[in-house]
């Protein structure tokens, strides 16, 4: 064994953080100047690490992040799961478009994973997803149906799970990974909401070279980290590139000004309503905070 070793971090937990050495896990501490720098390792992060004659380690240096994400604290990941559900709790379609939006701006992958099946088979909401162009899947994680298509969207990548408390990213990851048996919660049937059981990031190994990272629901998911100006917001909505730039006026912000081509796709059916009401949302929200920064107040 080499004193000096690259890793992947899998967890940090109270100023100590596991990273996954050649020779297995290792339990380091950072070097002081990352605190004096104000540089915090996260999960994902790629380091350098020296072990030590207690066989723990001292983390070096981390290597350059493609993505960083401060709620949950997460780097260099490379695709965002989003794990939904028309059964019980159902999933807010504005919710799940904010987290597609989220994974374009940050420049990784989106996909959608439409769990409990055989609950509310949801073939509408699939259908949606998939025509606006996200690698789609129906599963049930009771069940075990559609996970070998999911293994094989998440193959290779490090994966965030995110959704709203109580759809089954607990349940999808001990079924992908049995041996973690991850504590899941019940859903409230008089509210239709689950209680988040995950405490902190931790990437887990998955098969086919794929890692998965639990976090908590959609409320506590980067709230900052959508940071998008108002008039490149069209740009994070995949079935709304055709349409770009064949408005009738230059600088059509597509929020349903007439002769807008993007309105005129909704209208015949090739882009869903809900979506186009999702990026007006995210638009209207977009526009409020930049004049809000420009009055002085941000």
């Amino acid at each position: 064994m080499t004193p000096s070793f690259e890793g992947l971090i899998l967890k940090g937990v109270g100023g100590f953080y596991t990273v996954l050495s050649p020779d297995g896990p290792v339990v380091c501490r950072p070097r002081g100047r990352f605190r004096r720098e104000g540089i915090k390792p996260l999960p994902g992060d790629r380091v350098v690490c020296l072990r030590l004659s207690d066989d723990t380690g001292r983390l070096d240096e981390i290597g350059p992040r493609k993505n960083v994400f401060d709620r949950p604290p997460v780097a260099n990941l490379d695709l965002l799961l989003i794990v939904v559900s028309q059964a019980i709790p159902q999933s807010d379609p504005f919710l799940i478009d904010r987290m597609t939006a989220l994974a374009a701006r940050k420049g990784l992958g989106a996909a959608v994973c439409v769990n409990k099946i055989d609950l509310a088979p949801a073939e509408d909401m699939a259908r949606l997803y998939t025509d606006a162009g996200y690698p789609t899947v129906r599963v049930s994680a009771r069940s075990g149906d559609g996970f070998d298509r999911l293994r094989t969207v998440i193959a290779g990548q490090v994966v965030a799970l995110v959704g709203n408390s109580g759809v089954g990213k607990s349940s999808l990851l001990n079924r992908l990974c049995p041996n973690l048996s991850l504590a899941t919660a019940e859903v409230s049937l008089k509210g239709g909401r689950g209680r988040h059981t995950t405490r902190h990031v931790e990437l887990l190994p998955m098969a086919d070279g794929a890692w998965a990272a639990d976090t908590p629901g959609f409320s506590l998911f980067d709230e900052e980290g959508l940071d998008c100006p108002a008039e490149e917001m069209d740009t994070l909505f995949p079935e709304f590139q055709p349409h770009l730039g064949l408005c009738r006026f230059t600088g059509c912000r597509h929020t349903g000004v007439v002769g807008c081509a993007v309105e005129t796709a909704v209208l015949r059916g090739e882009i869903a309503p809900s979506r186009w009401e999702s990026y007006k949302r995210l638009y209207d929200s977009a526009s409020k905070r930049r004049a809000w920064e420009r009055n002085g107040h941000g």
